[in-house]
């Protein structure tokens, strides 16, 4: 292995297969994570991040020379996100922002990699240190990521030092999804809710799990439906936060007034708020160009996301952190994945499930 120094690299020699060689010559023994023991084997290895400085002083030159478009010329956000936003962002981003603590908090959590048929699998895998915890398998959407579950990997490891029932407890495993984060991205069509099921399914046995439960929400949410669709030994149970049933006409003509308002919700998010989901589905190649080459563009895209449908609407800040946005946003920009996740949107061909039911 070469020292440390002489592995530092430009950000243009940064492809992805050096990027896995570079994770994998720094990534530390073969051992269990801290949080329990966990057995390698030819298909699963530790997985460590050490993004070179390089490539964080890279990003930080190009933030610094980004072209801004004029004002929007509204007051609210109906045009999208607002230039004043996107730039105290981008200028925290540059000057503030610290990707360590976030690359820290990953590798904390143990980190792996697994080859399931031909196909590069990045997932988090913590166990928790009651002996009799259920293994749950957690599946993200876009525009998220493995770190969608920061939060309740504590709880759900081990709910006894969070207040809660040590029989309530998880071994959590949370797979970056194909085309995300430091998973492979798929190189041909085909890498749809089926076949990304069966990777999940795969990867379930390959650790050695013979029953098991699932979550997932968004994109995540239709892979949970497809695999508890294809019945797997040892499936016990399945929450999705995101509806896959479709309401038929009738139902929805007879809905009460509370379903009623929920329908306006998703008519209102289909309408007025679901353009990205129209371009990532029908040219996904096309907005990769700004989201590979632009740090503010592709701030911009995701930010809308936490904006428009976080739990405050209209104001993301209000339930996220600044870091914990560009947290998340660095796990599309540092392995370069816009484009790949947003063809997965194409691959899934996203539509409007109220229409697929009537015209609302």
């Amino acid at each position: 292995m070469p020292p440390t120094s002489d592995l530092t690299l430009k950000l243009g020699e940064l492809d992805r297969r050096t990027f896995i060689a570079l994770a994998a010559a720094l990534a530390m023994p073969a051992a269990a994570p801290a949080s329990g023991e966990m057995t390698m084997t030819e298909t699963i290895k530790p997985f460590h991040l050490a993004i070179p400085d390089s490539a964080l002083e890279s990003l930080r030159e190009r933030l610094s020379k980004t072209r801004w478009p004029d004002r929007e010329t509204v007051e609210d956000n109906s045009q999208g996100a607002q230039l004043a936003k996107i730039q105290a962002l981008c200028e925290h981003w540059r000057t503030h922002y610290d990707w360590r603590a976030c690359e820290a908090l990953l590798n904390s959590f143990g980190q792996y990699m697994a080859m399931i048929d031909g196909q590069e699998l990045h997932f988090l895998h913590i166990r928790s240190p009651e002996p009799d915890a259920l293994p749950l398998l957690m599946m993200h959407g876009w525009p998220g990521s493995v770190l969608e579950f920061r939060k309740v990997i504590g709880p759900l490891t081990d709910p006894a030092a969070h207040g809660g029932d040590p029989r309530r407890a998880f071994h959590v495993i949370a797979p970056s999804m194909p085309g995300f984060g430091f998973s492979g991205k798929p190189a041909s069509t085909g890498c749809g809710l089926p076949q990304i099921a069966d990777l999940y399914i795969k990867l379930m046995a390959e650790l050695g799990y013979n029953r098991w439960g699932m979550q997932g929400g968004d994109l995540g949410a239709g892979v949970a439906d497809a695999i508890a669709r294809k019945k797997p030994a040892g499936l016990v149970g399945t929450h999705m936060n995101f509806a896959m049933v479709m309401p038929t006409p009738k139902e929805m003509t007879e809905a009460s007034p509370e379903e009623k308002a929920m329908l306006g919700d998703a008519k209102h998010f289909w309408d007025d708020l679901s353009g990205y989901a129209k371009q990532q589905s029908t040219r996904p190649q096309t907005i990769g160009y700004s989201l590979a080459d632009s740090p503010s563009g592709l701030a911009a895209w995701i930010y809308a996301m936490f904006q428009d449908t976080g739990g405050t609407r209209g104001d993301a800040e209000a339930s996220f952190s600044i870091d914990e946005i560009l947290d998340d946003i660095m796990l599309y920009w540092l392995p370069n994945t816009g484009a790949s996740a947003a063809r997965q949107a194409d691959s899934l061909k996203v539509r409007s499930p109220c229409r697929q039911a009537s015209r609302c």
